[in-house]
């Protein structure tokens, strides 16, 4: 089968695209052609060597797929060959989704919602389980209360407003003024300009001094510092970013805050309650682009470009039909 190899830390190029055999299922696991995968900060950390002592080279890397069954291994009875699945291959436990096959634990894995492409369900699986883990897991939010996304019309952003809609939510999105209509698509009802107009002081307009129940930083920076400014007493603040450098956070003493760091686990409940927001109309991924999964090295290097103005995900078209 064809795969890319990352045979060194660096940069886009650092990818190969090679041949190298075929998975063979074991016990309780299941063989997937890969029709679909899809990009994300985490292909690009491990890539550029964020992570070396969890991933040793050479790797075939990649956290998304969507395929189609080709073969069971003993003991599997929730799939047969032909099935459409989707999942989250296990991070930094084995080879990952940019190949045309890959083999996964029958638990992770999950029906692919029948409404949606291979291309859009790749684009799906780990940043819908990480919005679940963040929002409902971990923030708990709840209906009525109000919650800032940062980062809207990116990948896990635009995810995370339509499920905080769907859970009824009031939902402040940062974003740049060209996806204000793209943000407020999605379900955000309240758009702030990150670039014209400081976060902080619009929450504070918005909601009479209040603050928002919950924030959800996807970008870093200063935001663990500065997110207590805008929150509500026992306000939570759920962070998916690693933690570069120290940050006071004084004011979050002073808010009764909590603060969550999310790793998302990979379990097929996540994709099945993604999968009933689906069928509700409550939750469509975008694809921004798509790749092919010769490009790959192209993808990175595009996800990896400042103020690229993109809007949901890259997909990668493992399957040479999807390209269009």
């Amino acid at each position: 089968m064809k795969a890319q190899i990352l045979k060194a830390f660096g940069g886009p190029e650092s990818f190969e695209l090679s041949e190298v055999p075929k998975p063979v299922p074991q016990a309780g696991q299941v063989l997937v052609r890969v029709h679909a995968t899809s990009i994300n900060p985490l292909d690009y950390q491990v890539r550029r060597g964020d992570y070396p002592d969890l991933v040793p080279l050479p790797a075939i890397t990649g956290h998304d797929v969507s395929g189609v069954v080709e073969a069971v291994g003993p003991g599997v009875t929730s799939f047969v060959p032909g099935d459409e699945v989707w999942y989250t291959p296990q991070i930094f436990d084995g080879p990952g989704s940019y190949a045309e096959y890959h083999v996964a634990a029958e638990s992770i894995i999950g029906k692919k919602p029948p409404s949606l492409s291979h291309l859009e369900a790749a684009s799906l699986t780990l940043v819908g389980g990480t919005v679940w883990e963040a929002l409902v897991v971990r923030a708990a939010l709840r209906v009525g209360e109000s919650i800032l996304v940062h980062g809207g019309a990116g990948g896990v952003g635009h995810v995370a407003i339509q499920v905080a809609k769907a859970m009824g939510a009031r939902v402040f999105a940062t974003v740049r003024e060209a996806n204000f209509e793209f943000a407020r698509s999605l379900g955000a009802d309240v758009v702030i300009d990150y670039r014209k107009e400081d976060y902080v002081d619009a929450i504070l307009r918005e909601t009479g001094g209040h603050g928002v129940d919950v924030v959800f930083d996807t970008i870093g920076g200063d935001t663990l510092s500065r997110s207590p400014d805008a929150l509500a007493q026992l306000g939570r603040v759920v962070s998916i970013v690693d933690i570069a450098q120290p940050q006071n956070l004084v004011e979050a003493w002073g808010k009764n805050a909590s603060y969550h760091f999310v790793f998302t686990r990979q379990n097929r409940g996540k994709l099945d309650e993604l999968s009933a927001l689906i069928a509700r109309g409550q939750l469509q991924p975008h694809v921004g682009a798509v790749y092919s999964l010769a490009d790959i090295p192209d993808a990175h290097a595009l996800l990896e470009t400042p103020n690229n103005g993109l809007r949901g995900k890259i997909a990668i078209a493992v399957e040479p039909s999807l390209v269009s």
